[in-house]
């Protein structure tokens, strides 16, 4: 199937839990008025939750339902997903995938703050440790499109954002 021109590029910001992806999907949306996505709030907006799964304190997502309720909102452009996992989007959707990682002391102490503990920690850090989301985002778009950023700082946060930004206006100048 041949993919509609888009006037904006989406984009995906994925990564591990406590990266720093909604921090970036923000102030990205603020700056360039791109719609922000985030998955969890439009999963619970629509009901695409499932039953609670015990071992990590969070419901399931169900996948299909979220899609079919995405589908609309991609076509025209402009998007900016935020979501903890990449592999069961439509790779026609993204014509960016930036992959937020965080040096894992930092992302521990984040995690912690948020309340994470057991299982859903350990399996959370170790996700980060042997880059878990950039192998999962790696395999499931072109390689060319996929970037991955280190977000450890508030300096690096604001790279990422306006390196992100020229992204976007180089994907503009090279598809308009």
């Amino acid at each position: 199937m041949e993919r509609r021109p888009r006037i904006s590029p989406n984009i995906l910001i994925t990564g591990t839990p406590g990266v720093g992806k909604s921090t970036i999907c923000k102030i990205l949306s603020e700056r360039t008025k791109y719609t922000w996505r985030e998955v969890s709030k439009l999963a619970e907006e629509f009901n695409c939750l499932d039953e609670y799964d015990p071992e990590y304190h969070c419901p399931v997502l169900n996948d299909d339902k979220m899609l079919d309720i995405m589908e609309s909102m991609m076509e025209k452009g402009g998007n900016i997903v935020d979501y903890h996992g990449s592999e069961f989007f439509p790779e026609r959707w993204f014509d960016g995938v930036f992959v937020i990682r965080t040096n894992n002391t930092i992302l521990y102490d984040r995690l912690v703050a948020r309340g994470y503990s057991g299982k859903k920690l350990e399996d959370n850090i170790q996700c980060e440790i042997f880059e878990v989301l950039l192998e999962e985002a790696q395999n499931s778009y072109k390689p060319e499109i996929v970037k991955e950023l280190q977000n450890d700082t508030q300096e690096q946060l604001l790279a990422n954002v306006e390196n992100i930004i020229e992204w976007i206006e180089k994907w503009k100048e090279d598809n308009l």
